[in-house]
């Protein structure tokens, strides 16, 4: 009884990870993108500041 409860518990820990790591994975591409978003912005912005000055 005690090796199934153990092998039971073990399984519960790595579905957790698992949903853990994937969670951080989303995040992570999440942060990217809007990094990436930003940046494009910042690039538009600066192109119309150069065309004000010329």
């Amino acid at each position: 009884m005690y090796m199934f409860e153990h092998d039971m518990a073990r399984s519960r820990m790595s579905e957790l990870q698992a949903e853990a790591m994937a969670a951080s994975r989303a995040r992570r591409l999440y942060l990217a993108r809007r990094a990436s978003r930003r940046a494009e912005r910042a690039v538009r912005r600066a192109a119309r500041a150069s065309a004000a000055v010329y």
